[in-house]
């Protein structure tokens, strides 16, 4: 049994601990709020952004451009699958949910995959195990600027356009509230093409946000298409890699905040736990010395 000066050691640690978990809390909570109003006010233009551009790309020719271009599977084909960790634990599943799912996507992939770490964690996890890498970006989450995903973006687009990959996908947790965050997988590069309803009256294909993409939407290009998609198809691959890194940067503070208010209910349930036995373990002492000095009194 434990003696009384160990456990108010115990004691005095997880009070300790609670208080550095109540303060990480606090932290997560304020980050959570900036994180939040950013990935919310950019998620409506990235949304409406993807959605105008498949549209339009399901009404050229794909070889108008070199990110519109499908590419046949061959023997020397890989994907380029890009994930987006945390840079920290103490996060409850965040990180172990989005390497599961990048896991679960290369081992189901029946091409060859380089990866695209963004973020220490999966870094760390995926560098360990032999992966084939193309470049990591580590650290960006303390001050995330547009500059990041224009980066990861360029050299997304680099290895595509030089055929070092057929496709580029994105792997990351979106936020969908503080309780929630989900893993999604979604394809970058070539960017997707929606199913326009054909002659027969085929029903068309949704595309990103539910909507279907209907033969009744047109659009007139001034000035040509090619330049257009010159100037929008770069900016477009730069503001889905931006939003993928709101979307993990909002739903990590959302994860750290649960779970160090977890660890919060967790360390009072111990302490109350704690001191309920360190009570019966002194009522006990006091009881073993009474009885001794009464003990010891009828001896005499």
């Amino acid at each position: 049994m434990p003696s009384l000066i160990d456990l108010r050691r115990r004691v005095r640690a997880v009070k300790n601990t609670q208080q550095i978990t109540k303060a990480m809390k606090m932290v997560a909570a304020s980050k959570l709020r900036r994180a939040r109003e950013r990935i919310l006010n950019a998620r409506h233009y990235a949304v409406q952004m993807q959605r105008v551009l498949i549209n339009l790309a399901s009404r050229v020719d794909p070889s108008i451009h070199a990110l519109l271009t499908i590419r046949e599977r061959k023997a020397g084909s890989k994907r380029l699958v890009i994930v987006v960790t945390g840079d920290k634990g103490l996060c409850g599943s965040f990180n172990t949910n989005v390497i599961k799912g990048a896991g679960a996507f290369i081992t189901g992939s029946a091409e060859p995959c380089l990866l695209g770490l963004v973020g220490r964690k999966g870094r760390d996890f995926f560098g360990r195990r032999g992966f084939g890498v193309l470049f990591e970006q580590v650290g960006i989450f303390q001050r995330l600027r547009y500059q990041d995903a224009q980066e990861i973006a360029r050299l997304a687009v680099d290895a595509f356009l030089k055929e070092d990959v057929d496709r580029v996908v994105l792997v990351y947790n979106e936020f969908k509230s503080v309780m929630t965050q989900r893993v999604v997988v979604e394809q970058l590069l070539p960017i997707p093409r929606a199913e326009v309803e054909g002659p027969g009256g085929a029903a068309s294909q949704p595309i990103a946000g539910g909507q279907p993409a209907g033969s009744q939407i047109d659009y007139l290009y001034e000035p040509s298409p090619q330049e257009i998609f010159n100037q929008l198809l770069p900016r477009y691959v730069e503001i889905q890699v931006y939003r993928a890194l709101l979307e993990s940067n909002a739903a990590f503070f959302a994860a750290q905040m649960t779970a160090m208010d977890t660890a919060v209910k967790n360390s009072t349930e111990m302490i109350g736990s704690l001191t309920l036995y360190m009570n019966k373990v002194r009522q006990a002492a006091i009881t073993r010395e009474i009885i001794e000095v009464v003990s010891g009194a009828a001896a005499l």
